[in-house]
């Protein structure tokens, strides 16, 4: 079977489904356009209010296709340049896909399959779940966002464990550093992911887009300057309909619709 990204609904969130069985769902150019055509078509409409992105079967993802990758070897670099700039373009799309982003992991999340995960912005592992950035296992250097990633979480005596050793981390050990929101019984990452977008999607989607935005933006800005976009942020969603919504309904100890 071909390498492909399959698009479903699960009532407000697209859940878009890694699946490349012969390959323990490896990453290819098709799956990184169809990952950015896909959120285009969710940030456009209103019925997504978030996005949640796992693997068929029992594994994540197996990061890149190593006999793809030994054939481009023969092949002028710009190739396999071309096809990192795929990966690095969807990467850039989740991270600035103003609605949230949930990686479920179960098995392996290796190489790209990790940095994929990291760009998302809550990753929920199943408890056997494996985490391991493989480059330096093959000669490689990471790509896809992993060394950007894990040098703005964690100290760096750890990233050099991760990224020079390539040691196979486990989901209880992410989640104690705090990049692992939930942990959930083999087999259950998936619904636990659901029901995580579940609560996003009944927050106001204005809100979050600011929020996410105000986290991307706040690593390379000025207090002075965070702080000026926080207040524009505050003064726009206070004066949209969602603001008056959610007030109201607080005052009144009801449920907020937002809109």
């Amino acid at each position: 079977m071909p390498a492909e990204l399959k698009s479903t609904s699960q009532g407000a969130t697209m859940v878009l489904t890694l699946s490349n069985p012969e390959h323990r769902n490896a990453l290819g150019p098709g799956m990184y356009a169809a990952g950015v055509e896909a959120l285009s078509v969710a940030e456009g409409s209103p019925e997504v209010r978030s996005v949640v992105i796992t693997g068929e079967g029992s594994m994540f993802c197996a990061g890149g296709n190593l006999q793809r990758l030994q054939a481009n070897r023969q092949q002028p670099p710009e190739v396999q340049a071309q096809s990192i700039e795929g990966l690095h373009s969807w990467i850039e799309a989740i991270r600035t896909f103003p609605k949230p982003v949930i990686a479920a992991v179960e098995g392996a999340a290796a190489g790209a399959g990790f940095s994929l995960a990291l760009a998302c912005d809550f990753i929920v592992a199943a408890q056997d779940a494996v985490f391991v950035m493989a480059y330096s296992n093959v000669a490689l250097s990471p790509d896809g966002g992993a060394s950007w990633s894990l040098s703005r979480s964690l100290p760096r005596q750890l990233v050099s464990e991760m990224l020079m050793a390539g040691e196979r981390m486990g989901a209880e050990r992410l989640y104690s550093l705090g990049m692992v929101n939930r942990v959930t019984a083999a087999g259950g990452a998936l619904a636990e992911a659901l029901t995580l977008a579940e609560r996003l999607n009944a927050k106001a989607p204005n809100a979050l887009a600011s929020i996410k935005e105000l986290m991307n933006e706040a690593g390379a800005a000025s207090l002075t300057a965070q702080l000026g976009s926080e207040r524009d942020h505050f003064v726009r969603n206070l004066h949209h309909a969602n603001g008056g919504i959610g007030i109201a309904a607080f005052l009144g100890k009801q449920t907020p619709r937002y809109e």
